[in-house]
């Protein structure tokens, strides 16, 4: 029997078939994890207990939490399995805590495991509960505004110019040098100490990004969850530098064009779907329409680049925009971590062309859009 064979039975026969069906590692032991939190609830109380087992079925003896487990399920396994264990979750063994408890929810710590939860969960709540669950993501969302635009929005301040003064007396533009030379004639031998009368501030060139367009690409499959938060809450921030005009798509095989909603990354949010299929080239195409000056145009494709559709489409629109002159960057992954997992010989190809592809933070996206924007 192959390796993947008897893991397959072992997830199957559950704890205690090591012997017959050896071990786990990785993702399947992940995978017996989440099924061990779910179904050892039939042998647990009341029910027929297998004497002598080790794994508990109670939310109290689980390293799982109920999101933790949402959030494994739909990260380990395919869409037609994710249904059934919901179905299973909720129907035969009454795991409601998410999606029927506005109390529950009421009570929860807002935090992004949470929120990726909710957010896998919301199409089964009803109005009650989604309030409720709304509240927490806005919640959530505004913790992660708070990192991020700062650090987005500093990018785009402006650089100092060191030939020009200013009277906006800030400690950022604070001209240390300038201020000892100008103050020297006070220093004060006897207490050693220089008193400052006059202190010097440069002042800051103002980026010229009034005609830059950016339209942000986002994958919405299942894998791609951390990047439609960060991205929802980036396209945000950029929305709000009034001097740069935002567009965020989200895409399956489907593209939904939340532009209209990007000052509210809650509503963007509550709007995705995740899951389904890819079409990137569609998407492509659809930003292609968007296009007012390609020059001062940069599409961000937030994709793992697992094209479901024809490649041959995705490349060529791909080459017709470089040749006009947009600025492509494909960026594998837009959360905190940005460990990327893609399709290296698509990207390449995109590469090839003259597109840039990589791993960045919204931070790091930020400040490579102010570079680009600014030359």
């Amino acid at each position: 029997m192959t390796q993947h064979r008897q893991s397959r039975w072992r997830l199957v026969m559950g704890a205690g078939s090591e012997q017959l069906c050896g071990g786990l590692s990785g993702d399947d032991h992940k995978r017996d994890e989440c099924l061990g939190f779910l179904y050892d609830r039939e042998y647990g109380g009341s029910r027929n207990v297998r004497s002598g087992d080790d794994r508990r079925g109670s939310l109290g003896d689980s390293a799982l939490t109920v999101p933790d487990w949402i959030n494994q399920v739909n990260e380990l396994f395919p869409k037609r399995t994710i249904e059934r264990l919901e179905r299973d979750a909720l129907e035969r063994y009454q795991l409601e805590e998410m999606v029927t408890n506005p109390e529950v929810l009421a009570r929860a710590q807002p935090n992004q495991s949470l929120l990726k939860a909710v957010l896998r969960t919301k199409h089964l709540m009803n109005q009650d509960v989604l309030k409720a669950a709304q509240h927490l993501v806005r919640k959530a969302v505004e913790e992660l505004m708070k990192k991020l635009a700062q650090e987005i929005r500093s990018a785009f301040q402006g650089s100092l110019n060191r030939q020009s003064r200013s009277n906006l007396k800030i400690a950022k533009n604070f001209d240390i040098d300038s201020t000892i030379k100008r103050n020297l004639r006070h220093y004060d031998p006897e207490s050693r100490r220089l008193i400052i009368e006059t202190p010097i501030f440069y002042s800051r060139i103002r980026r010229q990004v009034d005609r830059w367009q950016i339209i942000i690409l986002v994958d919405e499959s299942g894998s791609m969850m951390d990047s439609v938060i960060h991205s929802a809450v980036t396209a945000a921030v950029f929305f709000g530098l009034k001097t740069l005009k935002t567009h965020l798509v989200i895409f399956d095989t489907t593209v939904v064009d939340l532009t209209a909603d990007c000052v509210d990354p809650v509503e963007t949010l509550m709007k995705v779907q995740l899951g389904g299929g890819t079409d990137i080239g569609n998407a492509m195409s659809y930003a292609e329409t968007l296009i007012d000056n390609p020059r001062r145009t940069i599409v961000v494709l937030i994709s793992d680049f697992f094209e479901g559709g024809d490649p041959r489409n995705l490349l060529s629109i791909s080459r017709r925009m470089l040749e006009s002159g947009v600025t492509l960057l494909g960026l594998a992954a837009l959360d905190e971590k940005a460990n990327p997992t893609y399709d290296h010989d698509l990207a390449a190809r995109l590469v090839q062309m003259g597109a840039q592809v990589g791993a960045m933070t919204p931070g790091e996206l930020a400040a490579w859009v102010a570079e680009k924007v600014q030359r």
